[in-house]
């Protein structure tokens, strides 16, 4: 059952998923920008009910206050990182594929080694600069969730989240100006995301969009990152986070399978909607227009070049190995004659379904743990 343009143009804001032009439309943020409000329209919900009627959000609490660890002591700052050095040894692995030869007839087929270079380096920062920004929505949705949330349990362990979260953005802004020499606004896609999550009533949509979906496709992304770079403080940066990212995916997975398993089928597809644009929408900010601006490339030139690049779009596809197996694990792949089953093979990430769902994999990311093989 394929989606139609109207039902597209409902959802995501245009007809075809790959409309170039659509996605180019979205202008860019202000980066003079440095406050921008949303409407929360949530209702803070207090519990008088204190058992314990939930043991598997209980053993996630306990290892969230063992998992703690501190940002300004427990990572080696005095780390002399050279970045020109440092980015070329991994540039293969972290330009996402990107290479001249690809980009014939564009200005990028004429640039030298040292631009490839350059390119490398704006896009490490642009990338750690969206996991920073991303880090802080995580923030405003977990002290929403912490408010909004009917259950004990989920209150005491969404508190967790939320000094985790600051956390993180903590430790990315001063890695970006520390070692990097400062960052990047946060891309528009990723912003109209994150205000759709704020803004929507309903708590179980802000799990879904941040838990689920922003912060499956963050642990995904920092295990890629993890994988192919030789920066030690960069390395063990990633290590850190990467502990508690998987007890925050647990924790929306643990959540969620039990409310929408006593869903109606129309309450499913309003969230199987949601997830599908969450998808689309990260997938379009990894465009990476702000760095083809700031290298002086209109990215009308090469964005077509980016959506078609198969190395790129290998790249693209591993940043869902978490979320399409937890999307099924919550049963929104098949509801509804399997529609959001559907939109992901349009998007090419169902292959994905089976691998392992984060419902428990948390305790393999644990400090001291060796990381799963694909990380």
């Amino acid at each position: 059952m394929s989606i139609t343009e109207k039902e597209s143009q409902d959802i995501i804001g245009r007809a075809d998923l790959n409309d170039v032009e659509a996605i180019l439309a979205i202008p860019t943020v202000d980066p003079t920008e440095v406050e921008h409000a949303v409407k929360d329209n949530a209702d803070a919900i207090f519990t008088w009910d204190y058992t314990l009627a939930r043991p598997a959000l209980r053993r996630l609490y306990e290892k969230a206050k063992t998992g703690q660890w501190n940002a300004t002591t427990d990572l080696p700052w005095d780390t002399n990182v050279d970045v020109e050095a440092q980015v070329s040894s991994d540039l293969a692995a972290m330009s996402a594929g990107l290479t001249a030869t690809h980009y014939d007839g564009t200005p990028v087929e004429k640039w030298s080694d040292k631009e490839w270079t350059d390119f490398a380096i704006e896009q490490r920062r642009w990338s750690l600069s969206q996991f920073m920004h991303g880090e802080q929505g995580a923030l405003l949705c977990t002290a929403k969730i912490t408010e909004t949330v009917p259950w004990y349990d989920a209150k005491l362990y969404a508190s967790t989240q939320v000094v985790d979260e600051a956390r993180h953005v903590e430790v990315f802004a001063r890695y970006l100006d520390e070692k990097l020499g400062g960052g990047y606004q946060i891309n528009a896609h990723l912003r109209m995301l994150l205000d759709d999550i704020i803004n929507d009533s309903r708590w179980d949509m802000t799990y879904l969009g941040m838990q689920v979906m922003v912060e499956g496709l963050a642990l995904a992304a920092f295990g890629n990152m993890y994988q192919f770079t030789s920066e030690p403080l960069l390395k063990q940066l990633l290590r850190y986070v990467m502990s508690d990212e998987a007890r925050h995916v647990a924790f929306g997975v643990l959540s969620l399978q039990e409310v929408y398993a006593g869903m109606s089928d129309k309450e499913i597809k309003d969230r199987q909607e949601f997830a599908y644009e969450a998808s689309v929408r990260m997938r379009d900010r990894f465009m990476s227009q702000e760095v083809w601006e700031r290298m002086g490339i209109n990215t009308r030139d090469v964005v077509p070049l980016v959506l078609q690049d198969p190395t790129r779009e290998v790249f693209q596809q591993m940043l869902f190995a978490k979320i399409v197996p937890n999307c099924k694990k919550l049963g929104l792949l098949d509801r509804n004659e399997s529609w959001l089953r559907r939109r992901f093979e349009e998007m090419g990430v169902i292959q994905f379904e089976d691998m392992d769902d984060t419902g428990e994999e948390y305790t393999k990311f644990a400090l001291g743990e060796e990381l799963p093989a694909s990380h």
